[in-house]
């Protein structure tokens, strides 16, 4: 397969790509035409498709707008207007420099999100997108409509009032989800987004500890369930008055991850065994709900089954969680979440399997280096199988095919 060559895309789709790629930016076509030294009528012209864009063009965009020219020059389709949908809360961010580094994180997200899009129009297989309409938060106040919502999304979901084991997954399967865990600015836990276009769309900072990400996806998830048009930036730490959505993001993670019901049943029977429940004790309800040991203790504050301030006088006595974890033998989990779907490289594997895409483009797609993204199409399309002779064969499956008789 050629290498791509701005002759060969049709002007109207690079038009409209460099101005999806320029808004995202912030920029003006003024602000191009200056940056490339031509007049404002020209860059109109580009995109809209009725002016040629020369190679040292696109190389000057590509720099201006913080993206690579294969972005620009891809055959993926943009998704209009998606960065535009975070400019409120980019600005909101602090000082200059956090704002580029949340520009550029959205840039991310978008071109991710872009390139789903294209493996399931290669493959041929879209995300069932068959949303629920949202929650309407009730006059009760904010953590009833929490404590309302996340329980009947427990019986929605066939959950039962247990823990959630594999979150990601969940969103993706059943709620219709993109979950992509990316680098973002330290302050930053999440960010939230949807278009009838693309569906719901969470990235995650990838940096986090993993009871963080969980925290933070179903964070996000409140905010899908009550307020899916509104895009939102989860900026940790933020001073002065938090809005209505933030309280009820962050109150429906807390119900959610950790259902009353049966966190009431597993406290008493603690309770009742041994008489009195310790730190340890709480140390390893949160490893079982896979949560901090703080969120713990605050949720068991709330439903009043700790006294108040229970966390506050652990933490001044200088309660240390790590050093608390590894005497109790809770270790760390293994942190196998990768930072793209699994469904996402199960479409990139088998695209790369069927002769869709160039090894080029696999190595993009899966952002790796050519020998990971071999190994990594070889895991997905292929099982280990003991023949009869006690050798050990590999097997293609079939990813996309159907499974009914």
């Amino acid at each position: 397969m050629k290498q791509l060559e701005i002759s060969d895309i049709e002007p109207r789709q690079l038009g409209r790509r460099l101005q999806e790629a320029r808004k995202a930016r912030g920029l003006t076509q003024q602000d191009v035409a200056e940056a490339l030294a031509v007049a404002r009528t020209t860059v109109t012209a580009m995109e809209k498709g009725e002016r040629r864009v020369r190679p040292g063009d696109i190389v000057r965009m590509a720099a201006l707008y913080g993206r690579s020219v294969n972005d620009l020059m891809g055959a993926r389709e943009p998704i209009e207007d998606f960065a535009v949908q975070f400019r409120t809360a980019v600005r909101s961010a602090g000082s200059p420099e956090a704002e580029r580094d949340l520009e550029q994180a959205v840039s991310d997200i978008q071109i991710l999100c872009e390139d789903y899009l294209y493996l399931e129009n290669l493959c041929g297989t879209r995300l069932r997108q068959s949303y629920i309409p949202s929650y309407q938060i009730s006059g009760n106040g904010i953590d009833a409509a929490a404590e309302e919502i996340a329980w009947t999304e427990h019986n929605r979901l066939g959950l039962g009032d247990g823990p959630i084991h594999n979150l990601r997954d969940l969103l993706e399967n059943e709620a219709a989800i993109r979950v992509f865990h990316i680098d973002l600015p330290s302050r930053v836990a999440g960010m939230f987004s949807f278009s009838d276009e693309l569906g719901g769309c969470i990235a995650v900072n990838a940096r986090h500890p993993q009871e963080r990400r969980r925290w933070t996806m179903a964070h996000e998830y409140g905010h899908f369930l009550t307020s899916r048009y509104n895009s939102e930036i989860s900026i940790l730490g933020v001073r002065g008055r938090i809005p209505a959505e933030e309280r009820f993001a962050d109150a429906f993670a807390r119900c959610f991850l950790m259902p009353a019901t049966g966190l009431r049943r597993r406290f008493n029977q603690i309770r009742s065994a041994e008489a009195r429940v310790t730190a340890a004790d709480i140390c390893r309800m949160a490893y079982y709900y896979f949560v901090s040991v703080e969120a713990m203790t605050l949720r068991l504050e709330e439903l009043r089954l700790l006294p108040s301030g229970t966390w506050d006088r652990l933490r001044d006595r200088g309660f240390r969680v790590r050093e608390a974890q590894a005497h109790l033998g809770l270790e760390p989990r293994p942190d196998d979440e990768h930072r793209l779907p699994t469904r996402y490289r199960l479409l990139t594997a088998q695209a790369y399997e069927d002769g869709l895409i160039t090894e080029g483009e696999l190595v993009r797609l899966l952002r790796t280096d050519r020998a990971s993204a071999r190994r990594m199409v070889l895991d997905l399309t292929h099982m280990l199988h003991l023949e009869e002779e006690g050798e050990v064969a590999s097997l293609p499956i079939d990813l996309t095919g159907s499974l009914s008789i």
